[in-house]
Parts: C-alpha cells; structure tokens; sequence
C-alpha cells in the first residue's frame, strides 16, 4: 500500500476521532451553561445543544474533508510523520478555534441574559421622588 494513502487513512481517523471527542465535551458540558442562558428551559437547552453540535460536526468534517489532499507523494515514514503533524496541527487548530467561537457567543448570550435579569427592580415602585429643589442646576427659589 502507498504510504500517501496510508497517511490518508491515519489522518482521517485521528481527525474524526478529535472531532467526536471534541464535540461530546462541548455537549456534555456546554448543556449546563445553555441551562443557565436559557433560564432553565431543558427542553430548548438541549434543542440549541444539539443544533450546536450538528453545525460543529458539519463544519469540522467539512474541513477535514477539504484539507485531507495532499500535492507531495508520501515516500518514506518521515515525510509520514511531517505530513501528518501538519495536517493534525491544522485540524487541531480550527478545532480550537469553533471551541473557542462556541464559547465567545455562548457567553455573549449569558452576558445579555444576565442584564436582563438586572434590569427587573427586585420589588415594584413603591413611590415617585420629585426632583431636587437644591443644587447647581436647580431654578433659584425666591421666596414671597
């Protein structure tokens, strides 16, 4: 067998295996924190979860797919070793990068979530204070 093809196949699986692994972390743990953005809505946290992990599979197995050709022939178990680093190292680093995108607009999320939940007075009005009748921006009062 070509040892070209062999780095095929050893790339391939490493790739999609990352990809898996990768993507079951962010699920599992990702879970929680859409439970928190959500407002503990499980059943629309697991909907967007998985949205999530659909996008995340299809844009990193598209990736791999696109950058698994190679213009060199693989000829002897360095230039496999040096074809592979490259290629992983890649893979390994948009990786990192959707992990790190997911995790930008996920809090992004919980950021707007948790001014909202600032804004609600924690009791209603109880009153309404005029405005001051003393200070440096205030009319003069005259007496009569």
């Amino acid at each position: 067998m070509d040892l070209t093809v062999v780095a095929y196949i050893v790339y391939l699986l490493i790739s999609v295996a990352l990809t898996i692994w990768v993507a079951r972390t962010l699920s599992r743990n990702g879970r929680i924190f859409l439970s928190d953005v959500l407002h503990g809505n499980e059943k629309l946290a697991d909907a967007v979860n998985h949205l999530l992990v659909v996008g995340f599979y299809l844009v990193n197995f598209g990736f791999v797919a696109l950058y698994l050709s190679q213009d060199k022939a693989v000829l002897d178990a360095r230039a496999l070793f040096e074809a592979l680093s490259v290629k992983l190292g890649v893979v390994l680093l948009v990786l990192g990068v959707m992990h790190l995108g997911n995790v930008y607009v996920l809090n992004k999320i919980r950021r707007r979530g948790v001014m909202e939940r600032e804004q609600v007075p924690p009791v209603p009005p109880q009153g309404w204070t005029g405005p001051a009748a003393k200070g440096p921006w205030a009319p003069p009062v005259t007496e009569a």
